[in-house]
């Protein structure tokens, strides 16, 4: 006897934002993006870029899998977040799925060679992280909600980092207060919307490689994976099964959580991180 198994997410309609594949490298965004068709859900790929969004789309397209079409727009704004969630509508008739995916980490990703304590604020690099990692965020579940109600319920995923849980070594205050401040608008958003059947959980990659690292030295790479339990780098992929998981119904009963996906990165204490080097049982 033959068993048919269902698509994890067939019919269900996901926005996806930070969606494109920048400079063909791999991001959580576009990993995610396919992989919620993968699944059978009709995507909006929502980037500022055309070109990069393009690339995923056609990503989607190439493999046959469920539906893919784009939405051009700057997130930070408030007209293009609204314009975004019409966008869904209009394509695909509903809105089950939100994925907060955008990050910033300054003007070119995280800066590891300046100290950037609160003593060392720029007003402009803060105003942006916020802009970037949390109103977006907030911006398009103010219009994502409404929709989500109407319809009976929805999943709201935002993509956040272990930055956010716990003070990195790049001292990217900007980065990592704005992903903190994400945990509680994911947690805010969970507790004043729940009886209208919306769920609000957040992601915290912890040591990805991705296109967002790709500047990374190779002897900081190591570094971040030598501290690590599992003694390796997460990819993209990694955070897009976690997102996969969040926006079916096997996760209906799960909503508030802020889920580390980091290879046990916070199960251990910093001082074990020498005798995982050294082979060492303390």
């Amino acid at each position: 006897m033959s068993i048919n198994f269902k698509p994890r997410l067939e019919g269900k309609v996901c926005i996806v934002t930070g969606a494109g594949m920048h400079d063909n490298l791999i991001g959580t965004g576009m990993a995610t993006a396919v992989s919620l068709a993968r699944e059978g859900a009709k995507v909006l790929v929502a980037d500022i870029s055309e070109e990069n969004a393009e690339k995923t789309a056609q990503q989607i397209r190439d493999e046959k899998i469920g539906h893919a079409e784009i939405y051009l727009g700057d997130a930070t704004r408030t007209e293009d977040s609204e314009a975004m969630v019409a966008a869904s509508l209009k394509y695909f008739g509903g809105l089950d799925v939100l994925v907060n995916n955008l990050g910033y980490g300054g003007p070119s990703g995280i800066n590891l060679k300046r100290s950037k304590g609160i003593s060392e604020i720029d007003e402009q690099e803060w105003t942006d992280a916020f802009d970037m990692n949390l109103n977006s965020a907030m911006l398009a579940s103010r219009y994502a909600i409404p929709v989500m109600a109407k319809a009976g319920g929805g999943s709201i995923i935002n993509v956040s980092s272990c930055d956010g849980i716990s003070s990195a070594d790049h001292y990217g205050a900007p980065y990592s207060v704005s992903k903190g401040a994400l945990h509680m608008l994911t947690r805010g958003t969970a507790a004043w919307h729940g009886r209208e059947g919306i769920r609000a959980n957040c992601i915290a990659p912890g040591h990805l490689h991705s296109a967002f690292t790709e500047h990374f030295k190779p002897e900081h790479r190591e570094r971040r994976k030598q501290i690590v339990p599992l003694g390796t780098e997460g990819t993209p992929w990694d955070v897009a099964m976690a997102a996969v998981f969040l926006a079916s119904d096997e996760s209906r009963w799960i909503s508030g959580v802020i889920l580390p996906v980091d290879g046990g990165l916070f199960a251990a204490q910093p001082m074990l991180a020498n005798d995982f080097n050294q082979g060492e049982n303390p």
